[in-house]
């Protein structure tokens, strides 16, 4: 890691969520919160997600107490921090390629389904003066309300797919469990 730094620059970076763990040189700690605040931020206005928001303070609070946090540390124990991304479980990180390569269709498609929605907000501002008003209104709305239904029904598959697949767990633990016991009194 790199040497601890000032203390003023430090309260100072430390004021946006990432910066200061950046400047500290966690480079992958800082980034990740700092994805997460914006990103936090972009989900919550550009799907209408205002619940959403609740979230934004306490990745601000985090980020701030780790950044003091980290600069509060002993030295030998400061050089002997890793690096790494922040939220991200371990059998997530394990199972990364996996998870690219099953679910790769799933995220392709949500990238075409924002680009398509980005060329249609734009393309709703090209023909803003041509169309009537009306004709205007309902295509303004239908471009920007198709990603907050697609993402609500990706939000309602998952949801789905969890259930499904605890189900699936439960019969079988249910089957083995039965199996066990019919085997034990044989």
């Amino acid at each position: 890691m790199i040497r601890k730094k000032s203390n003023f620059l430090t309260f100072c970076f430390s004021l946006l969520p990432g910066a200061g763990q950046m400047y500290m040189g966690f480079m992958k700690r800082g980034s990740s919160l700092m994805a997460y605040f914006f990103l936090t931020i972009f989900l919550s206005s550009w799907l209408g997600l205002g619940p959403l928001m609740f979230l934004m303070p306490i990745i601000w609070f985090y980020a701030f107490f780790d950044t003091h946090n980290l600069r509060s540390t002993p030295d030998d124990e400061f050089y002997a921090l890793e690096d790494e991304f922040i939220l991200i479980p371990e059998f997530a990180r394990e199972k990364a390629q996996l998870i690219q390569t099953k679910y790769r269709n799933v995220f392709a498609i949500a990238l075409i389904v924002i680009g398509i929605s980005i060329l249609w907000n734009n393309f709703i501002e090209i023909i803003d003066e041509v169309v009537p008003g009306l004709v205007y209104t309902v295509l303004y709305r239908f471009g920007r309300l198709v990603p907050q239904l697609f993402v609500a029904c990706a939000i309602i598959a998952f949801g789905i797919y969890l259930i499904r697949g605890k189900k699936k767990d439960l019969d079988s633990t249910e089957r083995d469990n039965f199996l066990e016991d019919k085997g034990g009194k044989a």
